[in-house]
């Protein structure tokens, strides 16, 4: 018989973390070896844990699990590759969708439907394979989904990874020096980020930053 696929669930409710893993440890082939409760600690257990697939809620505090995807993605190593990733949302929202595939995601699972897709989708991220969740399966993302098998250049995202971080800050409140305080940086390059992002966007003030962050899977609503 077969090792069973070693998880990560990765989301900050403990009462959700539980749910799932009682979902996914009916099956012989699949075992939780590893628990976050953010995005911040789900990085530290793929350093220092042998996983084969992280599933990632969507928005977790310090690091939403999109952040955390980019970032397993990035510190992937010949010796060390990433394992394959599945975002968990309550959200039935297209961009959370696409930016799930983009940031290296093998597919994205409602939590309404954990029940029904989440064995499923696990399954198919582990044989390498996209999961698209009942409703997701319209004409655009299978093309998305095609383009992307083509090996074609997806589309940049608007932001960097560290104007990401300050959005997701200043849509949960922090003042400039919080942030500063919390990524290390002078306060003054906080602002700059700050400028530089309400110019990208094309936005003014920290409400329309705050739908933005909604939006795109930063915070929850």
């Amino acid at each position: 018989m077969s090792t069973p696929a070693r998880i990560l669930l990765a989301d900050d409710h403990a009462l959700v973390r539980r749910g799932v893993r009682l979902i996914l440890e009916t099956q012989p082939d699949l075992t939780v070896v590893a628990e976050a409760g953010d995005g911040a600690e789900a990085l530290d257990r793929v350093a220092d844990t042998e996983i084969d697939l992280a599933i990632l809620d969507v928005a977790m505090p310090r690091l939403t699990g999109l952040q955390a995807a980019r970032e397993i993605t990035r510190r992937a190593t010949a010796d060390r590759p990433a394992p394959r990733l599945l975002m968990l949302s309550m959200h039935d929202n297209e961009q959370y969708f696409f930016e799930s595939l983009r940031v290296g995601a093998s597919g994205y699972v409602l939590k309404s439907a954990a029940d029904r897709d989440l064995v499923d989708a696990c399954r198919a991220a582990l044989r390498g394979e996209s999961f698209l969740y009942p409703g997701a399966e319209s004409t655009l993302v299978r093309d998305y989904l095609e383009r992307l098998d083509r090996g074609e250049r997806m589309p940049r995202a608007v932001l960097t990874p560290r104007e990401d971080e300050i959005v997701k800050l200043i849509a949960e409140g922090h003042s400039s020096r919080e942030i500063a305080r919390l990524l290390t940086i002078s306060p003054k390059t906080v602002e700059s980020h700050r400028q530089n992002v309400l110019a990208k966007l094309g936005m003014r003030d920290r409400t329309e930053l705050t739908r933005y962050a909604i939006r795109v899977g930063l915070i929850e609503p």
